[in-house]
């Protein structure tokens, strides 16, 4: 089991729930996402006011394995763990934990390649992204 040095605090929407009433499948994509850009922010890899097409990722593939619904109301945080930095992709996994109990409600692994928008091309991990983040997750 990894140990994670960040997690976003979410709070679940209405709007986000099936008719069932739990979180959304879809919705875990999103979750992902939003703790994934404010990782990056954490560390200084995307600023205020930055162009998002500057960020230079690209989600390449997705696994989550769902464990336990999600239901409105519950206090949830999104976690964030790189685990490898290769020639031109990142590993990440993610979970979706109870933020007072940590019990798992989802756990997964995102693979983003770093990307230029503007040629279309995968570009080599940043030589300053890769020592940021090293250093912060001691890889």
């Amino acid at each position: 089991m990894s140990t994670f040095h960040f997690y976003h605090p979410i709070e679940i929407r209405y709007g986000d729930l099936d008719p069932q009433g739990h979180l959304n499948n879809a919705a875990y994509l999103t979750l992902f996402e939003q703790a994934r850009i404010c990782y990056l922010r954490r560390l200084g890899l995307f600023r205020e006011g930055q162009f998002f097409l500057d960020i230079g990722v690209i989600l390449a593939d997705v696994h989550i394995a769902f464990k336990k619904p999600v239901e409105w109301g519950m206090p949830v945080r999104v976690g964030v763990h790189i685990v490898k930095i290769g020639n031109k992709s990142i590993t990440v996994e993610q979970n979706i934990v109870h933020a007072e109990t940590g019990e798992v409600f989802a756990a997964g692994e995102v693979v983003m390649v770093t990307y230029d928008y503007r040629t279309g091309r995968s570009i080599p991990v940043p030589p300053e992204w890769r020592e940021i983040i090293q250093r912060f997750e001691d890889l």
